[in-house]
């Protein structure tokens, strides 16, 4: 798994990584439908993170090692992908801020994704009122991550 991790992760700042860094998931399959927004000071870690919490090497069941129920959605997300073909979340980083900055450049990510009426799995997104189904807003473009477009994260 930390062989395939490079190329799950992705730089689409033109920003130093200084600081911390405000990021996505998404399937492989489709980058631009985002499914959960974080933070980290250390983006490689903080995906080996998220899959180490999936247990992947464990059969389906409810994940009873997740502490918090809240957070129980982003895990199946993940083992779901991760069953239906080998799939391992995309992680692109989208900003990188000062400290201080980082809990409000987080939520406003989420309130971003929620105007495009992305399906959201941080705990955040369902204390947080959606906006109308009815608006011509519409969901976010999808799009691909090639090299080219963003600077992917070397191993170390």
């Amino acid at each position: 798994m930390r062989a395939r991790l490079a190329g799950q992760l992705y730089d689409d700042t033109a920003d130093p990584p200084l600081g911390i860094a405000i990021y996505s998931l998404s399937d492989p399959r489709d980058i631009g439908a985002v499914r959960y927004i974080g933070q980290t000071d250390a983006p490689r870690r903080r995906l080996l993170q998220h899959l180490s919490t999936a247990r992947l090497w464990l059969p389906d069941e409810t994940p009873w090692w997740i502490r918090a129920p809240k957070l129980r959605p982003l895990y199946r997300w993940i083992r779901e992908i991760f069953r239906e073909e080998g799939r391992l979340p995309v992680m692109v980083v989208r900003a990188w801020v000062e400290h201080a900055q980082a809990r409000q450049a987080e939520r406003a990510q989420i309130h971003a994704f929620l105007e495009q009426q992305a399906s959201l799995l941080n705990h955040q997104a369902q204390l947080t009122p959606r906006p109308m189904r009815g608006r011509a807003s519409g969901r976010q473009k999808s799009t691909t991550c090639p090299a080219s477009a963003a600077r992917a994260f070397s191993s170390t």
